[in-house]
């Protein structure tokens, strides 16, 4: 048995007085969780035994190749295991059902000792229900299920089974958990410059080096649990132990992660558990033919504006089905954690459906807060962070949920880090719609500094929606069609051009080093990418053109991507030896709205930011804290950058003992138009 540990509120009162009046729901809620976890260590076994159902439920291989087959479909009053090795015969292979609705069934080896369905051969499970109506389905706990778009576009699932000789064995031991979260976002599919389907080897053979040589420590993987819809960026889950087949195999992504692991990296999944596929011939909708297997029944199982379906989380089958999936990933293919998409969507009845949120606290703590929902998040949290110590959680919330980032020790929902949403969102609205001198510093200084006390958060300048169709890179905000006829150093360097390099550069490292205590960046963006994503599909003949990455651009030495794709190296590198996002949230000391000028420290690193379009300053008197004699660290106007190298980087600033800007000392530096400086003693 768990030992039960009593709520204390004392850390979270300590945190913010505020949640005073909330402890009785803050206190049911971890109630909750702590009767869950008590029954999953009392009838289960613990977490250790209950998040591994994928050992015991689907398809599983004894050592004597006995291939025995359980799956949970109370509905069904006959069950027969059906594929290519019994040449689909309907009666051959019944299962059996036991009081919990579980059916079973096992297959002899053959006389050589071999399992009887073969490596990669096709089954199902067929059914019949109630009314005597004959249904199948591709097993729920499936680990490779395939496509064949010539013909169809459902998946048929396979017994994944190769034998030891091709099994892909891991060398390399799990990175320890970076100190300072550099995230690299990426859509194996996408990361291609082909009009294809980019696949897991190639994403290992190319992307992995380059995402090394740019300075991150952490990549977050997108679209890896299996989808039948390409277009849907991976968010319409139909197989959730099945690692996406249109790039790959297991192996392929197995040996990914793996050599990231040997480079350092650690490898986050995107899992999504807010949501299923709606599809049911290979979905888990309709499984044993009611609508309340896996999901809610009715309009509280369905989601209007995903057009999917919502699970019950207060389902003792659907905890096991989740918390093992998590583990699954964990084990089988050696993630180092996830990134959990729809964490709004989640907490609450409203799904956050036509709903602001306001900050105020009834809003997080009323009737339209999902409790179950709430606390399988917690479970899920208190599951990874037991059985991996060191593994790493990120929540996709929008609204501002209180105690997110919290441990569940404590009250809290157990997240490592929260995405700082509103970050990419003001960007996307000052350049569509303000002019540079109707930039509010003060407004971005808020933006980015506005987190919750004690929780945090992973800061981004752009987001991948604000990629897809309708929408644009930041960058091809900035230049538009320029992008088209001058991005060539062969070209002279327009007023757009020159515009949109230096505040790409200026946006991401104050995003970077003001923003959060994690920073992420969505492949591509890095150097600039042009134009937006667009998946294949009806609307757009089916067309690649813009379902990928053109890493020849940045890689062809006549474009100007390479200078952003340098400063960004050089941003990541420079946080690595000075530490900034593992540091404590920055002191700003100007906020300047007729200059345009930002300044605060980080890390002991004093950084100047100067976004006015005209104006440059001689001698700008900025505030430092630490005295001494400062040097130039980074620069964002360097020639390596981009930039017209107005700034001497040997240029030494010593400090001068007079209180300014509310810091001790002051010193003067020259900081050029649309130009961002860091100083430091190094």
């Amino acid at each position: 048995m768990s030992e039960p540990t009593a709520f204390d509120p004392t850390h979270i009162l300590g945190l913010d007085g505020y949640l005073k009046p909330f402890l009785p729901a803050i206190e049911r809620r971890y109630a909750r969780f702590q009767r869950w976890k008590d029954t999953i260590f009392q009838h289960e076994g613990g977490y250790e035994k209950f998040t591994k159902g994928y050992e015991v439920m689907g398809l599983t291989v004894r050592d004597d190749g006995t291939v025995v087959y359980r799956e949970w479909a109370p509905n069904a009053i006959e069950a027969n295991l059906i594929g290519e090795f019994n040449e689909w015969n309907r009666s051959t292979h019944p299962l059996s059902k036991n009081k919990y609705g579980v059916w079973e069934v096992e297959v002899p080896p053959k006389a050589n000792g071999q399992p009887a369905i073969p490596h990669d051969s096709k089954v199902k499970i067929s059914m019949i229900l109630p009314s005597g109506t004959r249904i199948e389905r591709l097993p729920t706990w499936i680990r490779r299920v395939t496509q064949d778009l010539t013909y169809s576009p459902v998946y048929e699932s396979r017994f994944w089974n190769p034998p030891a000789s091709e099994r892909y064995q891991f060398k390399n031991p799990r990175p320890p958990q970076p100190q300072s979260l550099r995230i690299y976002e990426a859509h194996v599919g996408i990361s291609t410059p082909e009009l294809r389907v980019g696949t897991y080897k190639e994403f290992t053979q190319n992307m992995l080096p380059r995402i090394h040589k740019l300075g991150y420590n952490t990549i977050q993987l997108m679209a890896i649990m299996e989808h039948p819809y390409y277009a849907s960026f991976g968010y319409q889950v139909t197989s959730f132990f099945a690692a996406s087949s249109r790039y790959g195999t297991p192996e392929d992504l197995r040996e990914l992660i793996d050599t990231a692991h040997g480079l350092g990296l650690v490898v986050l999944l995107d899992v999504v558990h807010s949501h299923a596929s709606k599809n049911v011939l290979d979905g888990l909708n309709a499984f044993d033919g009611t609508d309340h297997l896996y999901f809610h029944e009715g309009s509280k199982g369905r989601h209007e504006l995903w057009d999917s379906r919502l699970f019950n989380y207060g389902s003792h089958e659907v905890l096991r089905f989740l918390l093992s999936n998590l583990r699954f990933y964990m084990e089988e293919y050696r993630f180092d954690g996830f990134r959990f998409d729809g964490v709004t969507s989640m907490m609450y009845m409203h799904h956050g459906i036509g709903t602001g949120f306001s900050g105020n606290y009834e809003e997080y703590y009323g009737s339209g807060a999902d409790e179950e929902a709430i606390v399988y998040l917690m479970l899920a949290n208190d599951v990874v962070h037991t059985l991996y110590p060191s593994a790493i959680t990120i929540a996709e919330d929008v609204s501002g949920m209180p105690l997110l980032c919290v441990p569940v020790k404590q009250g809290g929902l157990g997240f490592d880090y929260r995405l700082a949403m509103a970050i990419p969102d003001m960007w996307i609205k000052l350049l569509k719609h303000k002019s540079d001198e109707d930039w509010n510093m003060g407004n971005l200084v808020h933006t980015l500094t506005n987190r919750r006390h004690g929780e945090k958060s992973v800061a981004y300048a752009e987001s991948h929606d604000q990629a897809l169709v309708g929408d644009k890179t930041v960058a091809f905000w900035l230049m538009d069609k320029e992008m088209y006829t001058n991005m060539s150093d062969l070209t002279p360097m327009t007023p757009v051009i020159a515009r949109g390099l230096a505040l790409h550069k200026m946006i991401r490292l104050l995003v970077h080093s003001l923003g959060g205590e994690g920073y992420l960046n969505f492949e591509g963006n890095e150097f600039g990418h042009p134009e937006w994503l667009d998946f294949p599909r009806e609307g757009n003949s089916n067309s690649f053109h813009h379902a990928r990455r053109q890493f020849n651009l940045v890689d062809d030495e006549l474009l100007r991507y390479k200078y952003l794709n340098t400063f960004d190296a050089a941003m990541n590198l420079l946080e690595e030896r000075c530490g900034w996002l593992s540091s404590p949230q920055a002191y700003v000391s100007l906020k300047h709205e007729g200059d345009k000028v930002i300044v605060y420290e980080r890390a002991g690193v004093l950084f100047v930011f100067n976004f006015h379009p005209t104006k440059s300053f001689t001698d700008y008197r900025v505030g430092v804290d630490i005295p001494g004699e400062y040097s130039i660290l980074l620069s964002s106007d360097e020639k390596r950058f981009g930039g017209f190298e107005n700034v001497s980087l040997e240029t030494k600033y010593n400090t001068t003992a007079m209180e300014w800007n509310g810091r001790k000392n002051w010193l003067q530096v020259y900081i050029p138009s649309r130009t961002c400086l860091v100083l430091g003693k190094m």
